[in-house]
């Protein structure tokens, strides 16, 4: 079975990047996947701009062998093509507040402050997402090699508010700290 894109025919379907519900009519990326529970293969959905952050391979090769016009076409597979070129970007999974100051980032190595914003990563292994820990926001620039994340934070995180995603956008523009010799920030 073939990847697709097509109209949800309910609103029952949940996308697997950002985990809202993709509306009945939306456009929808199913991609085709062994089934781990029986013979054949099952679907993973996902909203288009979903499947370009997170899985733009499949979703670019189901673009470009498209026979009818899907709208917006030119601007997933930009999308899609910046992800492939970056890697690290379709680790990206949200932003949020740490919760306790416990996290460590996976970028610099130290301890991400309580209260601040941290960038959540997942990896793509066997079929699923995976956590795969978090990032301060501000080693981004270090992390993901580029600063521009707020569009992909705006859709897989759409609980935040428009003050939140501006503030996420200020610490993206700050300078990572650097690790002091025993791995605390200086």
């Amino acid at each position: 079975m073939p990847h697709v894109i097509e109209p949800a025919t309910t609103a029952r379907s949940k996308c697997r990047g950002c985990g809202e519900r993709i509306a009945a009519g939306a456009l929808r990326f199913g991609e085709s996947v062994p089934n781990p529970f029986a013979d054949g293969e099952t679907s993973h959905w996902f909203h288009l701009d979903c499947a370009a952050f997170k899985r733009p391979q499949p979703l670019l090769e189901t673009l470009e062998a498209a026979t009818e016009p899907i709208g917006d076409a030119p601007r997933l597979m930009e999308e899609a093509r910046r992800s492939i070129e970056n890697p690290r970007l379709t680790r990206l999974n949200g932003a949020e507040r740490d919760p306790s100051g416990r996290a460590q980032c996976r970028s610099c190595r130290t301890t991400i402050a309580k209260g601040a914003w941290r960038l959540s990563l997942v990896v793509y292994e066997e079929d699923r997402f995976s956590a795969a820990g978090f990032i301060h926001a501000n080693c981004a620039r270090v992390y993901f090699e580029t600063i521009d994340l707020v569009p992909r934070l705006r859709l897989l995180s759409p609980k935040l508010s428009a003050a939140e995603l501006e503030e996420i956008g200020s610490a993206l523009q700050r300078p990572a700290e650097e690790p002091g010799p025993s791995g605390s920030a200086v």
